[in-house]
């Protein structure tokens, strides 16, 4: 990039696990609680930011612009603008990506950006036999007219249209996101037990992480209108075993299936946000920044093998970078599912496929299973779609702050055949 964008802060509310209910907070809610105590603790006042771009999926019906609202209420005041952003799965990516850009075509020096999400309160809707009938009801005039119109009601025009399942099925393939990972699984030739080990290890991962307080740098306690207090992910299970995620049954592919809730991203709830800054702005503020933004990279890939995408933009962001895959140190690699992420694996390290899909002439490379998703990933800890692509730069920030190391690299697939990767440098001891 033609200019240094750093990192400054990021903050992210505990991942809740969706119930049979609704979660008590909305996206919205959700972010502005991620987003005051971040910029509480700047030197700079919050009316002092740019502008704020925020990645959401699915915002209720009174969270038009997402992004403006959270601003609003986070208070960046009148004169901040605020806008939204989507991507499917890294929209908080993509959130970040535009931030970036804005920031080096000088418009802005401070930019809070990221995601958020409440999937527990995707919505149902009428189908279109019920909106046809109710159209047809409110033209008819006569009393005549109306009777007819009411003997025509049949009891199926009131099956409703669940938004969520509808949201994770592509329609230009007619896949959702699992039966993709279904045949990915049947592509690379992985087991269900492989499946099930790499969830367990996610778990356990993340009980240690918990365990050793690694998300306290970039946690905020959640309290909601009841009452209750949230001070950690809620979706992560200290018991989680092979024996136990070996008795569940498959959910997109019955009864032959391999992908389970079990060895599946959860569906939950959440913000993610960071705070990024100009080199100009750095200096003017006297900022220490977590970490440096090196560059992003976007690709695109068939829909039906969309969680391939990661290995895709992985390979495109090296490339472009001059980077072989050995000077990353650790990397963070979205779990939507764990076949998927082990498709993603075995991809980069196949010479065949990277020669034909990838451009390559030899194997991207082999990345090493102790520096990938070190503190667990989205099995474990959730995959608020619109949160999840600002949540992993922002801990692999931390992760490479914890261990010394220079480059990371976070990536995620993106339901409709895409992938996103995010490069970025440990700036913190040397600035």
């Amino acid at each position: 990039m033609t200019k240094d964008v750093y990192i400054i802060d990021g903050s992210r509310t505990p991942f809740l696990k969706a119930g049979a209910k609704p979660n008590p907070l909305a996206a919205a809610d959700l972010a502005v609680a991620a987003a005051k105590p971040l910029l509480m603790r700047q030197p700079f006042a919050p009316t002092e930011i740019g502008e704020v771009v925020i990645g959401c999926v699915g915002p209720n019906a009174a969270e038009a612009n997402i992004g403006r609202i959270i601003g609003l209420r986070a208070g960046c005041g009148d004169k901040v603008p605020g806008w939204t952003v989507q991507r499917n799965c890294a929209s908080g990516l993509q959130a970040i990506d535009s931030a970036v850009k804005d920031i080096l075509a000088g418009r802005h020096d401070l930019v809070l950006a990221g995601g958020t999400e409440a999937m527990s309160r995707a919505g149902m809707f009428l189908n279109e036999n019920m909106l046809n009938w109710l159209g047809d009801l409110n033209l008819a005039k006569s009393i005549p007219q109306k009777l007819a119109v009411i003997s025509k009601f049949r009891p199926n025009f009131l099956v409703p249209v669940i938004s969520l399942l509808k949201g994770l099925t592509d329609p230009v393939v007619n896949l959702s996101m699992g039966q993709t990972a279904e045949k990915l699984a049947y592509q690379f030739n992985i087991s269900r037990l492989q499946m099930d080990e790499f969830a367990v290890q996610s778990h356990l991962r993340a009980v240690s992480a918990q365990e050793n307080q690694h998300f306290v740098a970039e946690m905020t306690e959640l309290f909601d209108g009841q009452g209750k207090f949230y001070a950690a992910d809620n979706g992560v299970r200290p018991d989680s075993s092979v024996e136990k995620l070996a008795k569940l049954k498959p959910v997109f592919d019955k009864p032959f299936g391999l992908v389970t809730a079990g060895n599946s991203s959860q569906i939950s709830d959440g913000a993610a946000l960071v705070l990024l800054a100009s080199s100009a702005a750095v200096d003017k503020y006297k900022l220490q920044p977590l970490a440096k933004i090196i560059d992003i990279a976007w690709a695109a890939l068939d829909p039906s093998i969309m969680g391939l995408g990661p290995a895709h933009a992985i390979a495109a962001l090296l490339k472009k970078n001059n980077l072989p895959l050995s000077a990353i140190e650790y990397f963070e690699i979205n779990e939507a599912f764990a076949g998927q992420v082990i498709a993603c694996l075995k991809a980069l390290e196949d010479p065949e496929y990277c020669a034909k899909e990838l451009n390559s002439s030899k194997a991207i490379g082999k990345i090493d299973p102790t520096r990938l998703n070190i503190d667990g990933g989205a099995v474990a800890i959730g995959h608020p779609v619109g949160a999840s692509g600002a949540r992993l730069p922002l801990h692999l920030a931390h992760v490479l702050r914890r261990n010394k190391a220079k480059y990371g690299i976070a990536s995620l697939c993106i339901g409709g055949g895409q992938g996103g990767a995010v490069l970025i440098e440990n700036v913190m001891e040397s600035k």
